[in-house]
């Protein structure tokens, strides 16, 4: 087989995965784990998808009300521990709303720096305890990743960008998307946190 062919039948097999998430949800932090253990060896592309859980104007929650503590009690820190993730409870306060964010990952997936951005992210803010609604903490992360900060201005201020994203959160909401992380292995959702085994499993049944 020639080096082209070779690389075509390479290309041609390889499976993409859509994943929802928001950068403030901690489940969204866990499932990059799931996903990358799921994919490890496999020629998968990932396609991080926005859902924002509480976009503006919806209040977003805050750390010291009784909800968060209780809910990080209950199921954050206890599935953390299992999974062996460093995590806490940002101290942000109202959480950030997460559109800039995603505007900012249209740009680092463009640049080829989608799955790094997407991790620096999630770690600035459920490991760093930074505000990842500042423009300059986004622009942080641009540069620990080797992308131009400034650039990041540009994306803000992009329309484009802007109705790419809004009509992303149009299809998460007509494919049913309800929670995050949720991932789409062709026609298969699985909805919240798989497991790495039965993701994978499904991923190398739709490969075949």
């Amino acid at each position: 087989m020639s080096q082209d062919a070779s690389t075509a039948a390479k290309t041609s097999s390889r499976a993409t995965i859509r994943v929802w998430i928001d950068f403030v949800c901690p489940y969204c932090l866990f499932g990059e784990r799931v996903i990358r253990a799921a994919i490890e060896g496999l020629e998968v592309d990932v396609v991080w998808m926005p859902f924002e859980l509480r976009p503006y104007p919806t209040p977003t929650l805050r750390p010291e009300d009784e909800y968060l503590p209780t809910a990080w009690k209950q199921g954050v820190y206890p599935a953390a521990e299992r999974m062996g993730i460093a995590i806490r409870l940002p101290t942000v306060s109202p959480q950030p709303y997460t559109r800039k964010a995603f505007l900012g990952l249209q740009y680092a997936v463009e640049h080829g720096r989608g799955d790094a951005y997407v991790d620096a992210v999630l770690r600035a803010f459920f490991q760093q305890d930074r505000d990842i609604g500042d423009t300059e903490v986004l622009k942080a992360s641009y540069q620990d990743l080797g992308l131009d900060p400034h650039a990041l201005d540009a994306a803000l201020a992009s329309p484009l960008y802007g109705e790419r994203h809004d009509a992303a959160l149009r299809e998460a909401r007509e494919a049913g998307i309800r929670a995050v992380p949720s991932v789409a292995v062709g026609n298969r959702l699985f909805s919240g946190t798989p497991q790495p085994e039965a993701l994978r499993a499904e991923i190398l049944r739709q490969s075949a």
